[in-house]
Parts: structure tokens; C-alpha cells; sequence
């Protein structure tokens, strides 16, 4: 996994955040946020369990700042795809193979993104825990806003239908979470084949004149 991912400016040479993630994920992984105990990171880490606390007051919170991380490398992402496109249409392509074509870590990451998108909905208790949950849901935001600009700019440039584009990035962010869904590393579908496939999908749907009847 690559640490560097998981990695945030205030985190020093000797910080076991990065690390604390990354087993994190791993483990979120292998058996689900619910059944991972807290013990089992540090173990993984090789650190002692009161040390955790140092970094993160809470399992919670700490599953929160995966994704808080999870969305902003989708932030990332969509920008330095699309940030030298001449078209919106190549534009849409490029955001969409991007968002698509990532190593296994971070389809690991997604899937517990997408497994724990309920949390984001219901206020924290804890004020670390609640900083965490107002940034996802913010990144949300953001991350809608940029797909629905991009659309904006294909309709004003005449290469899409004018409709909705909030409700088009939408429609084209569910057809991308969806694969993490269902998607497993190793398994007998490529992730390239599929990434091509979700980016056809949603060019198809974005430039499709509207069914009649």
C-alpha cells in the first residue's frame, strides 16, 4: 500500500498516522469496519494500543479520516485529469478512466468509502470525530460540483444536450462508486476493461439525445 497516499502535511518523518491508516484499510478490508477491533491495528502496526489514542480518539474516527482521504485523492484525481483536456468530452473521458484505473489499495479504500457513506449523515458526537465527518461531506459536495462544471462546460460548448448537469454528475458518479461495489482485485474481471466500459457508459448516457415516447 502506498503510504504516501494516506501521508497529510502536518504528519512529521517519525508520525505513525500513515501507518495506523494503512493497516486501517488493510484490515477494514479483509473483514469489515464492525468485526476489526481496534487492538487488531496496533498489532498490525506494532505499536501498543494506548498509542493509537496519540493519533486517533476512536475507531470511528479513524475509519472517517480514511474516507475524508479517500475523497479528497478523488478530488485529486479528477483535477489533474482534466486540468490540459481541449474538449469536454475528452475531459469527461479522461475524469472518468481516472477515476476508474487505481492501484488495489486504494479500490480497498473506495469500497469501505462506499460501505460507510451512511455515516456521513448523522451528526458525531465527538468533535474530532464530527471535523472528519463535516470535511467528507463537504469533498462530497465538492466533488459533484466539479463534474457538474465539467458538464456545464460541454453544454455551453455545444457537445452535450442541456440538461441537468448536477443531476448528470450524479447519474455518472453512482455508475463509478457502483463498480466498488462489486469489484475484487484478482478476480476474473480486469479493472482496465472495466474502467473502459463505465467510461463508454457515461459518455453515452452524457451526449445521448433524449429517448422519445
Amino acid at each position: 500500500m502506498s503510504i504516501e497516499s494516506l501521508t497529510e502535511s502536518d504528519d512529521g518523518p517519525r508520525s505513525k498516522r500513515p501507518a495506523i491508516l494503512a493497516g486501517a484499510v488493510e484490515r477494514f478490508g479483509e473483514v469489515g469496519y464492525e468485526a476489526t477491533k481496534w487492538s487488531e491495528i496496533a498489532e498490525r502496526v506494532g505499536i501498543g494500543h494506548t498509542a493509537l489514542y496519540h493519533y486517533f480518539e476512536s475507531k470511528a474516527h479513524c475509519l472517517l479520516t480514511i474516507m475524508r482521504l479517500g475523497l479528497r485523492n478523488s478530488d485529486t484525481a479528477f483535477r489533474e485529469a482534466t486540468k490540459e483536456t481541449p474538449t469536454a468530452t475528452a475531459a469527461l473521458r479522461a475524469a472518468v478512466a481516472a477515476a476508474c484505473s487505481i492501484p488495489p489499495w486504494e479500490v480497498q479504500q473506495n469500497r469501505i468509502l462506499q460501505s460507510n457513506i451512511a455515516l456521513l449523515a448523522n451528526e458525531r458526537a465527538s468533535k474530532r470525530e464530527e471535523t472528519e465527518r463535516l470535511a467528507c461531506r463537504a469533498l462530497v459536495v465538492k466533488i459533484e460540483h466539479n463534474w457538474a462544471e465539467l458538464l456545464e462546460r460541454g453544454i455551453a460548448a455545444g457537445e452535450f444536450p442541456d440538461r441537468d448537469p448536477l443531476l448528470m454528475a450524479r447519474g455518472i458518479l453512482g455508475m463509478i462508486v457502483g463498480v466498488w461495489r462489486w469489484y475484487r482485485p484478482g478476480g476474473t474481471l480486469d479493472l482496465d476493461a472495466i474502467a473502459g466500459f463505465v467510461e463508454g457508459c457515461c459518455v453515452r448516457m452524457v451526449v445521448a439525445a433524449d429517448p422519445v415516447g
